[in-house]
């Protein structure tokens, strides 16, 4: 019997319907980074850079109370700041974006975190992904950010053969409906960490195996014993 030839990319259509059945629930839903407002995402996203989402949650209602508003982020004194979110990692960079982020919303935008692209990437400490981040989540408006996940499962579902991020970005909005953009960043997310990992894929175990194009191509990283045994081998020529 002749192989199963592999699709050269999975059909859109199928990946949104079977993630969003895996994974159900809104861009807002799906988030986890605990937030109200636009302004409380803003400055959880920019926290969650290099840090995980529960390290954020866990430092986040400290500083929302101690700065429940742009105006009152901007006046923050720095070292205050750097000490609250020092557990986050990059915590000097970390104060600078969000205290410049803060004036700029305050002094550009009348204190309320903007929804636009254009005027959202304009802020310190904001790209394209956090951008994306605000608009789909806080404001229910078309984005979808790329993260290494994201990036990861676009391209061994063959969506994407990109590794820049604006450039995989591009591909998926040429592909994926607006209104389900930011969702199924989310759902490619959570579907990375928990099925479709970086260096040992689960492919026995995903909904997707049978339309995309990379199931069970990954290597599956070298067994503990069999590095010590290669390491052994080694000294023992050298010797």
């Amino acid at each position: 019997m002749p192989a199963r030839r592999r699709p050269k990319s999975a059909p859109v259509a199928v990946v949104v319907e079977r993630l969003a059945a895996l994974y159900p629930g809104t861009a807002k839903e799906l988030c986890a980074l605990r937030h109200e407002t636009p302004y409380q995402l803003l400055v959880a996203t920019i926290l969650s850079a290099q840090c995980t989402d529960e390290r954020v949650n866990m430092v986040t209602p400290e500083v929302f109370t101690a700065y429940p508003t742009p105006a009152a982020l901007a006046a923050a004194v720095p070292a205050e700041l750097e000490e609250m979110i020092r557990s986050t990692g990059f915590f000097r960079a970390k104060t600078a974006s969000l205290v410049g982020m803060a004036a700029g919303v305050v002094e550009r935008f009348g204190g309320d975190v903007p929804s636009a692209m254009e005027d959202l990437v304009t802020l310190p400490g904001v790209g394209r992904k956090t951008a994306n981040v605000v608009r789909s989540v806080a404001f229910g408006l078309p984005g979808l950010p790329v993260d290494t996940h994201v990036g990861r499962l676009a391209r061994r579902l063959g969506l994407t053969t990109e590794t820049d991020p604006v450039k995989v970005e591009a591909d998926l909005d040429a592909e994926i409906d607006p209104d389900e953009r930011g969702a199924l960043s989310l759902r490619l997310i959570l579907h990375g960490r928990a099925v479709c990992k970086a260096r040992a894929p689960r492919c026995d175990a995903c909904v997707l195996a049978d339309v995309c194009p990379s199931a069970g191509t990954a290597a599956p990283p070298p067994r503990r014993d069999s590095i010590a045994k290669r390491a052994t081998a080694g000294r023992r020529r050298s010797t």
